[in-house]
């Protein structure tokens, strides 16, 4: 009785011990993350350094990774909601992040992603400053003064509430980058939350991406990815190529790395063919955000996003030419057309060719 007594207690024992040590150091916690250049991550314990390659086990098997093919390593631990390294900029900010799952991710900055409307039509956009600055594509908002934005925050109860805020104003645009940059009016009762652009332009084919968007206007939409090819050239401009869906109502919205840094700016994607969408890189978002002085956006311009009439159309000079009695070719007669919106438009005027 007592040698069963004693197997009892020292079973006991053994499985306090063994509680205690899974209590007190856990894979989660104790393992190591490592990044690596192909945008893979591997999670789990290192067991020793040989040579210029380590041991990791990664629970099931142990694996070699060579220290060349390791872009970054983080410990499980490191993973809080404070980001690694933060650097401030004018208007944005550029962000270290540790890597994360998309579903981590997209919870924690899809607050900073919002719908952008028009009387036209809708779009997204990403807020990147407290003061409501956000980006999106010129050609969401082209032609148009009355924009308002569509904000996603969650509330007490953890729930996403839809907060609709009209009167955003236009503070720059650049058509040649397709980006443009907006401000949205401050509110009491909410603070607006931000995304992180990529501190590095280190972009690889095959790496991990996520767009958050609302595609068709179905809002909050999540769409997974890689990278097809970092510099896809269209017109002199270079694209980020990328398989995550892309459609419209899409455009102006952020693509993610696997670390929740915006590497670009999601704005198109090629016809009746599926996982070809485009995105514009951060590094135009950057020169565009950091000289938006230049592209800043007056009332009084002619290239404002006020809606133009269509000039009338050209008639061939077969048609205009016409003959006197006399077998003589006349001149047709130049007279200016002074629209009634001129005023508010342009001090130039529109000179057409008119037959008299």
């Amino acid at each position: 009785m007592q040698s069963v007594n004693t197997l009892t207690h020292r079973t006991v024992l053994h499985a306090s011990l063994l509680v205690t040590l899974f209590a007190t150091c856990p894979q989660s916690v104790c393992a190591d993350v490592f990044e690596l250049k192909t945008g893979h991550k591997v999670e789990g314990d290192v067991l020793k350094q040989h040579g210029d390659v380590l041991l990791v086990d990664i629970g099931v098997e142990v694996v070699k990774i060579p220290l060349s093919q390791i872009k970054r390593r983080v410990e499980s631990k490191e993973f809080a909601n404070v980001p690694m390294a933060v650097h401030q900029h004018t208007l944005y900010r550029t962000a270290d992040l540790p890597p994360r799952s998309v579903k981590e991710l997209s919870e924690k900055f899809g607050e900073g992603v919002v719908l952008i409307q028009t009387t036209s039509g809708l779009g997204s956009g990403f807020i990147v400053n407290e003061s409501g600055f956000c980006v999106t594509n010129c050609h969401v908002i082209e032609k148009e003064t009355r924009i308002s934005a569509t904000i996603f925050h969650r509330g007490a109860d953890g729930e996403f509430n839809r907060r609709r805020i009209d009167d955003v104003r236009i503070v720059a645009l650049n058509p040649f980058f397709d980006l443009a940059l907006l401000q949205i009016p401050a509110q009491k009762d909410l603070v607006f939350k931000l995304v992180y652009l990529a501190a590095e332009d280190d972009l690889q084919e095959g790496e991990e991406v996520f767009a958050i968007g609302n595609p068709l206007g179905l809002e909050r939409s999540v769409s997974q990815g890689i990278i097809g090819t970092k510099n896809r050239n269209f017109k002199g401009l270079v694209y980020i190529q990328t398989t995550a869906e892309i459609n419209p109502g899409n455009s102006g919205g952020p693509l993610f790395n696997s670390r929740g840094e915006v590497i670009g700016v999601t704005n198109m994607k090629l016809l009746f063919a599926e996982g070809l969408g485009f995105a514009i890189p951060s590094p135009y978002l950057k020169l565009f955000l950091e000289n938006h002085e230049a592209f800043a956006f007056d009332r009084n311009n002619p290239n404002t996003g006020f809606r133009y009439l269509d000039p009338p159309p050209r008639r061939s000079p077969s048609a205009m030419q016409k003959w006197d009695r006399y077998g003589r070719p006349t001149l047709p007669t130049i007279r200016p057309i002074l629209p009634e919106w001129r005023s508010s438009k342009s001090a130039f005027l529109d000179y057409t060719a008119t037959d008299g």
